[in-house]
């Protein structure tokens, strides 16, 4: 089974890797600094995920925050899984309660920046 959307940024720990070969039927280059999350990466993850066919979306600058969008976008039962560093594979099934707990995530990040 392959997953419909991949999103990768070819970095571990701040680290460039050797990009893993992953099947996909389009690949979406976005730029996404790190700490932010640009709107056409929230663009490429709502069109990847209503999409039919395989997508991977390319990150330049940071990929680890746009888990949060593709919790917010996904539909129910469908499951986010990323790596955490020296723990493993995270699995989050995406229920309402979840979609919820990432609007709050989300909505005091955009509070701290208008802060600043």
């Amino acid at each position: 089974m392959f997953p419909q959307l991949s999103i990768v940024d070819n970095r571990v720990m701040r680290r460039n890797v050797q990009p893993v070969p992953l099947t996909a039927e389009k690949t979406i280059h976005v730029k996404n600094p790190p700490g932010t999350i640009t709107e056409a990466a929230i663009e490429a993850i709502q069109e990847a995920i209503k999409s039919n066919c395989r997508d991977k979306i390319d990150a330049d600058g940071e990929e680890d925050l746009l888990t949060l969008i593709a919790v917010l976008y996904s539909p129910e039962n469908a499951f986010v899984i990323y790596g955490q560093p020296y723990e493993g594979v995270v699995v989050v099934k995406v229920t309402p309660e979840k979609k919820a707990e990432v609007a709050g995530i989300l909505k005091a990040m955009k509070n701290v920046r208008k802060a600043k």
